[in-house]
C-alpha cells in the first residue's frame, strides 16, 4: 500500500480554484494543480483495501459505486505517492483511454466509494489521475503508438463524443482502419461543445485527436449520416459500423408562452457559445449573449452549473437556477450508505460565482414553471412560477406561493430523451423503452448485421467516464465480430 498510516497522518486537500473574480473574466480553466510533491502526499492517504470499492464499477442504489472502468486507483495512488509517475501511467493507461478528460470533469465515482470516506474524506483520487496524465504529456511520454499490423479491416465511427474517441482509439490500436464521422465543424462531440471550455480546454481535446490521428485515425467533420451521407452506404462501404452518436434529443418545457423568442435549450446554448469563442473570441456575435439580461435557467444538474457559469461569463444582471426537485440532503441519510454513491447537495463552480457575485445561491428548490410572460416584441420577458410539494410521491403545487422572475433569456436544461431517430429509422434499428438505440450491454450489436451502438445512443444521458466505457467495450464487440467474418 501507499503508506499505511497515510490516511491519518495527512488530510484530503485539493488544488484551489482560481479566484472567482479573476477566472469569471476569461474561458481559461479554472481549477489549478499542486507541485508534485504536494500531490505525492495525497497519493500516500490510500489505503489498498482489502475490498477497494473505488474501482467496482457496482451499480448500487441505481447509481455506479466506483469506476466504470474499472481504473486501478489503489495501485497509480500507491506510485504516486512513491514518486514513480512514469509506471502509475502506464497502470492508468491500461483501463482509461483519456485521463485528461475524466480528471477534469468526472464527478469522481471512486472518491463516492472510497473507504476512507465512511469516516472521513475520501483520497483525492481524482485530482492524482489529472496529475499523473498531465504530467506525463508535460515530460513527452504520450507519443503515437501506431499499430505494427493492420488487419484489412475497416470500421466506422459515427460521432466523435467520448464514447466515439474511446472506440476508435481501441479498434485502431486493435489493428483496425478506424473512420470517424462527425457532423460538427470539430472533432470532440460532447467534449467540444457540450462541456465549456473553463471546464475543459480544447486544447486538451484537440490534443488528443491530433494523437489519435498520428496513430491512423481518420476524422471526417462536417459529415451528418443520414442527410449528407445515407447511413446505409456505411454498411456497404465499411466492414462494421459503430454509433456513438450520443442522446441529444431535449427534454422540452411544457408552459404556456414556450415559443416567446429569449428560449433556448442549454445545449444549443452551449455550442453556440464555444464554437464562437473558438472561431472568433465571441467577436463575430454567433453566440447566444447572456450580457446584461436576467437569465433563468430551468432545471439543475452539471448542464445547468455551465449555464450559469458560461452566462456569469458573459456578464449578466442576474442568474437563476429553477429546480422543480427537492433540495438533496447536505449530508448521507441513512437510505444513502457507504459504498452507494452519495446523492447530495454539492454547490459546483457556477453557484460558487453567483453566491459571490450576487450574494445568493442562484438555485431555487421546488419550483414548477406555469407560464411564461413576452414582451410587446414577443421576446420574453418574465416566468410565472409556483412552488410543489413532494409528500405525496408527485409534485402538488401549493396554493399562494405563485413567483414571478424576470427573465431576458430563459435556458432549458432539463435532460434529453435519447437518441435522434434519422439514423435509427434509416437502418430500422430497434429502439429501448426510453428510445435509445437497442442494443444489450457487452455485445452492444444492434438488430442490423455488423452495426453496434454504444455511449449515450445506447444508454441514454450518462456520464463521460460511462461513455468512455461504453466505446472500449463496444470495440471489443466489434472487434470479435471482425474476427468472425475472417474466418
Amino acid at each position: 500500500m501507499a503508506k499505511p498510516t497515510g490516511f491519518l497522518e495527512y488530510a484530503r486537500e485539493l488544488p484551489p480554484d482560481r479566484p472567482i473574480l479573476d477566472r469569471i473574466r476569461d474561458w481559461k480553466e479554472f481549477r489549478t494543480s499542486f507541485p508534485l510533491e504536494k500531490q505525492r502526499l495525497q497519493g500516500a492517504r490510500c489505503m489498498d483495501c482489502g475490498t477497494p470499492f473505488c474501482h467496482s464499477g457496482l451499480m448500487m442504489g441505481g447509481a455506479a459505486s466506483g469506476c466504470p472502468l474499472n481504473n486501478l486507483i489503489p495501485e497509480w495512488n500507491e506510485l504516486v505517492y512513491r514518486g514513480m509517475w512514469k509506471k502509475a501511467l502506464e497502470r492508468l493507461l491500461k483501463t482509461n483511454s483519456f485521463p485528461e478528460f475524466t480528471g477534469r470533469v468526472c464527478p469522481a465515482l471512486c472518491e463516492g466509494a472510497c473507504t476512507v470516506g465512511m469516516d472521513g474524506e475520501p483520497v483525492a483520487s481524482k485530482t492524482n489521475e489529472r496529475a499523473i496524465i498531465d504530467y506525463a504529456f508535460e515530460q513527452g511520454w504520450i507519443q503515437p503508438r501506431i499499430p505494427e499490423t493492420r488487419t484489412g479491416k475497416t470500421v466506422a465511427v459515427v460521432g466523435s463524443g467520448p464514447s466515439g474517441l474511446a472506440c476508435a482509439d481501441t479498434l485502431n490500436k486493435m489493428g483496425h482502419s478506424v473512420t470517424v464521422l462527425e457532423r460538427a465543424d470539430r472533432p470532440g462531440g460532447l467534449t467540444m461543445y457540450g462541456i465549456p471550455n473553463m471546464k475543459l480546454d480544447k486544447n486538451v481535446v484537440l490534443r488528443r485527436v491530433k494523437l489519435m490521428e498520428a496513430e491512423g485515425v481518420v476524422f471526417r467533420t462536417g459529415v451528418e449520416v443520414g442527410k449528407s451521407v445515407p447511413a446505409e452506404h456505411l454498411r456497404k462501404e465499411f466492414d462494421a459500423v459503430v454509433l456513438c452518436t450520443g442522446a441529444t434529443r431535449p427534454r422540452d418545457l411544457a408552459a404556456e408562452g414556450r415559443g416567446c423568442k429569449g428560449i433556448h435549450f442549454a445545449v444549443d446554448f452551449l455550442r453556440a457559445n464555444t464554437k464562437s469563442l473558438l472561431d472568433s473570441q465571441l467577436t463575430d456575435g454567433k453566440n447566444i449573449s447572456a450580457a446584461g439580461k436576467d437569465v433563468v435557467v430551468i432545471g439543475g444538474g452539471d448542464t445547468g452549473t455551465d449555464c450559469a457559469g458560461t452566462s456569469i461569463r458573459h456578464g449578466c444582471k442576474s442568474i437563476t437556477q429553477l429546480e422543480i426537485m427537492p433540495q438533496p440532503p447536505l449530508t448521507r441519510g441513512p437510505q444513502n450508505p457507504w459504498p452507494e454513491w452519495p446523492k447530495i447537495c454539492h454547490t459546483d463552480y457556477g453557484q460558487e460565482e453567483a453566491i459571490a457575485l450576487y450574494g445568493s445561491d442562484p438555485r431555487q428548490y421546488c419550483v414548477m414553471t406555469k407560464r411564461i410572460e413576452s414582451d410587446q416584441t414577443g421576446h420574453v420577458r418574465c416566468l410565472h412560477t409556483v412552488k410543489v410539494d413532494w409528500s405525496g410521491g408527485s409534485p402538488k403545487e401549493i396554493p399562494g406561493s405563485e413567483t414571478v422572475y424576470p427573465a431576458q433569456l430563459v435556458l432549458i436544461a432539463m435532460g434529453f430523451l435519447g437518441s435522434e431517430e434519422t439514423i435509427i429509422n434509416e437502418l430500422s434499428l430497434q429502439k429501448d423503452k426510453r428510445g435509445n438505440i437497442g442494443a444489450e450491454y457487452g455485445n452492444f450489436a444492434t438488430n442490423a448485421e455488423g452495426v453496434f451502438a454504444a455511449g449515450d445512443a445506447r444508454r441514454g444521458q450518462s456520464l463521460v467516464v460511462w461513455a468512455i466505457t461504453e466505446g472500449r467495450n463496444a470495440a471489443k464487440a466489434c472487434d470479435a465480430y471482425l474476427l468472425r467474418q475472417t474466418k
